[in-house]
């Protein structure tokens, strides 16, 4: 009785986290994700760690989980994953204003953005 269970969305050695809504534009913060894009997680972790852009601090708590779901919930060996995509989203945009001069009004627009991290196993080439 009752549903089926959903079918996985990432492959058998693959695992993913999601972080919405960071206050930081899109672009910002695909230069953070371009950093850490191919490598492996332990050297990814230490890049966000000692990065001096602010949104590294919430990147590195996305690829965190990431792993954290790989290991927990899918049973992969953390010492061979690999984060094998990081891609960047829109999300809302808050309009907020400033009054100009001669009766204007300065658009100050504040984005949010979202990121996905998929973090998948490879097996060590000896």
């Amino acid at each position: 009785m009752g549903k089926e269970k959903n079918p996985r969305r990432v492959a058998d050695n693959e695992a993913m986290a999601k972080t919405r809504m960071l206050r930081t534009s899109p672009q910002k913060l695909n230069l953070v994700a371009a950093m850490i894009r191919g490598k492996k997680v332990d050297k990814a972790l230490s890049d966000l760690t000692f990065s001096k852009k602010r949104i590294a601090i919430d990147v590195k708590k996305c690829l965190q989980s990431a792993i954290a779901n790989a290991e927990n919930n899918h049973g992969l060996d953390v010492d061979e994953l690999v984060v094998a995509e990081a891609w960047v989203g829109k999300n809302l945009v808050m309009k907020r204003g400033r009054p100009r001069a001669r009766g204007r009004f300065g658009k100050i627009m504040k984005p949010f953005s979202e990121i996905t991290i998929k973090v998948r196993q490879i097996e060590e080439q000896a």
